[in-house]
């Protein structure tokens, strides 16, 4: 008998199928000027899926984008899976150098991007040896736009739903980024347990401030579509124009790092009182403080609290919060809110394991590492098998995170991934700073490890070991970073003197770090350049 009547490939391109006939009518993209009907959304995707083709992009191939959060970003993100091919968001942060690497990693035939990043676009592909065709998007040479008015509509379907659908790289957590596999099937439940957990509806409007370049903004490209929202493209991360569109434009969620998040509610915009609606936040890193959440509530504001990585879809984890918690007092709520929590809806029970692969205690206090795995879990690694292997040993991912696991069954992370910064939402690999400093003919040895900040949540200090009889300015050495990595990266803070070590000659980064927990005369500072 022909089963066939019961079965179909998930893929989150489903979605706006779905919301072209259920919400055609309704704007469901908003970017400055322009808007889109979900009617019009649908087709421009299918005529940009036929520009790729026409481009000679076939299934399989890899489109790389570098835009930020504009209707082409988020276009791609369904254009790119109609055409059959594989999407690459980069982040609009990282070195020309970067993007070169990941061009050719990924095999990139094309490199979309916006005409504010030609610069970066066009040192990228002069450096990437697979030389893939550049198409900007925008300003006055809009060559995406004449190819995508020219091309007719194109979609390829999806047999497999755990085939290819993007490869999103890793921001420096080590010193090669790694490339993360998605599949159609993952992103299409994470996209469904991103809308539940959020309550997005067809009345939701959804302020894009987590860039979409970010595990694909955390699946919430499809999320948004799948509920029939409104996405609301913001051009540029400044507090005061999202009090702006939370007054004007009737904002009801966005994404955010915490320190976006503190800067947001602490601006003077935030004087003028509530928002036009409530407004519902999701953010991870630095669990809420019971001050933070007596100001959320102020504002007319809920926070989510929720954990994942890059491997992970996004947010696999988070907080699930009971009504009736509402009722206990403020520092009690931030207690429980300072937990990572539990499985998303779509996930396995997360798991905190000891170095043998078993569960440790349920008592809050034994340390174990956390382990994930579920439908929301990545393909692998891009071409790098070994790396696979090694973070999936039997069959459970080892996140590199350790936590403790509660009674009631929630995970509380304890220490981050070894050795990794998070400064403003961005990953810092200490071990690649470390690389460039050590380079320079004075230094002997340097160590990188993260100071708390109030403005970014963690900021980059070395540590520096010069050779006998050397010298070199603090100044010298940031600016040698600066020169060869993102600015973002290059530390803050340089501390000159011999590294503590163990005795088998390792440096004790512990021991640095809890030299910066106490304070200093002259405190690191949160400004960056």
């Amino acid at each position: 008998m022909d089963s066939s009547f019961n079965f179909e490939a998930l893929t989150p391109t489903a979605f706006l199928r779905r919301a072209a006939v259920v919400h055609g009518d309704r704007i469901g993209v908003a970017d400055g000027e322009r808007r889109f009907s979900y009617a019009q959304f649908l087709q421009r995707c299918l005529k940009f899926a036929g520009a790729l083709q026409a481009m000679g992009v076939a299934p399989g191939d890899r489109v790389a984008v570098l835009a930020g959060n504009t209707h082409v970003m988020l276009a791609a993100h369904y254009a790119a899976p109609f055409a059959g091919a594989v999407l690459v968001a980069l982040n609009t942060r990282i070195t020309a150098g970067d993007v070169a690497y990941i061009l050719d990693h990924s095999g990139s035939a094309v490199l979309l991007h916006d005409d504010t990043l030609a610069s970066v676009a066009q040192q990228a592909a002069a450096q990437a040896a697979g030389r893939p065709r550049l198409v900007c998007a925008g300003g006055d040479d809009d060559r995406l736009e004449a190819l995508i008015e020219q091309a007719e509509p194109y979609s390829v379907a999806v047999d497999d739903e755990r085939g290819l659908l993007a490869i999103n790289y890793t921001s420096g957590t080590t010193a090669r980024p790694k490339g993360v596999m998605y599949h159609h099937r993952g992103a299409y439940l994470q996209s469904l347990a991103m809308a539940h957990h959020m309550r997005l509806d067809s009345d939701s409007v959804y302020l894009w401030t987590l860039p979409m370049f970010h595990c694909n903004g955390w699946c919430f490209p499809w999320a948004v579509t799948a509920a029939g929202g409104l996405h609301l493209c913001l051009p540029r991360l400044e507090p005061g124009l999202i009090w702006q569109h939370m007054r004007d434009s009737g904002v009801t969620h966005f994404c955010a790092a915490p320190t976006v998040l503190t800067m947001t509610i602490w601006d003077p915009e935030s004087a003028r009182g509530r928002p036009a609606r409530p407004v519902q936040i999701a953010t991870g890193g630095a669990p809420p403080t019971p001050a933070l959440l007596e100001r959320l509530a102020e504002l007319g504001m809920e926070i989510s609290h929720l954990y994942g990585l890059t491997e992970t879809y996004g947010p696999s984890v988070l907080c699930e919060w009971r009504s009736d918690w509402r009722r206990l007092p403020i520092p009690e709520q931030a207690r429980l809110k300072a937990r990572q929590g539990v499985g998303n809806i779509v996930s396995q029970q997360v798991r905190v394991v000891d170095e043998h692969g078993g569960d440790v205690a349920a008592d809050a206090s034994t340390l174990g590492e956390i382990a994930i795995r579920g439908n929301n879990l990545m393909l692998g690694y891009y071409r790098d098998d070994a790396a696979t292997e090694k973070a999936c040993p039997d069959g459970w991912f080892r996140t590199g995170d350790l936590g403790v696991m509660h009674l009631d069954g929630y995970i509380e992370l304890r220490d981050r991934a070894k050795d990794i910064i998070i400064s403003g939402g961005e990953n810092i690999s200490s071990v690649e700073v470390e690389q460039v400093l050590a380079s320079h003919a004075a230094v002997l040895e340097a160590a990188v490890v993260a100071a708390p900040d109030d403005k970014w949540g963690e900021i980059p200090v070395a540590f520096v070991h010069l050779h006998d009889g050397a010298s070199v300015s603090a100044d010298e050495l940031i600016d040698q970073v600066r020169a060869r990595l993102a600015r973002f990266k290059a530390p803050k803070k340089v501390v000159f003197g011999a590294l503590p070590k163990t005795a088998t000659g390792k440096v004790q980064k512990n021991v640095l770090r809890e030299r910066l927990q106490r304070p200093p005369a002259e405190p690191p500072s949160g400004a960056r350049p």
